[in-house]
């Protein structure tokens, strides 16, 4: 089992190592989902996720998550064939969490160095900014 801490790291590279490692039979636990990153503008970024969140129909949707867990789980289900059985089974080993969990608070924690905020990176939101302009509360 891996543990992952998404503080610092970049959503769309985390969740890419997550969706190879899950497809490949792991188990993987990540903390701290509201901390990861989204690169870019913040007037961009929140008029790209308003227009995910507004698509659709109240009743049929498309529906798009506020909180910040759901909306990590949603990105990494996205990278990989979601829908049919290997997809489903390979997503049901993962568990997303806000914060540090009680019975995780003594394992070790692993970055993903591929997926780690570069230096040059100046504009950024976090997920969980990100969740609470949506309407989240947490």
């Amino acid at each position: 089992m891996r543990v992952i801490d998404a503080d610092g790291l970049v959503l769309g590279r985390m969740c890419s190592v997550v969706a190879k490692g899950l497809l490949e039979g792991e188990e993987i636990v990540i903390v701290n989902a509201e901390k990861a990153i989204v690169s870019g503008k913040r007037t961009s970024i929140m008029e790209e996720y308003r227009e995910s969140r507004n698509r659709g129909k109240v009743r049929k949707g498309p529906f798009y998550p506020r909180m910040p867990d759901r909306i990590l789980r949603r990105t990494v289900s996205r990278m990989m064939q979601h829908r049919k059985a290997h997809g489903k089974k390979a997503m049901s080993h993962l568990k997303i969490f806000i914060g540090i969990p009680e019975e995780l608070k003594d394992e070790k924690f692993e970055a993903i160095e591929l997926a780690r905020k570069t230096g040059t990176l100046q504009r950024f939101m976090t997920l969980g900014d990100i969740s609470r302009e949506l309407g989240a509360k947490f």
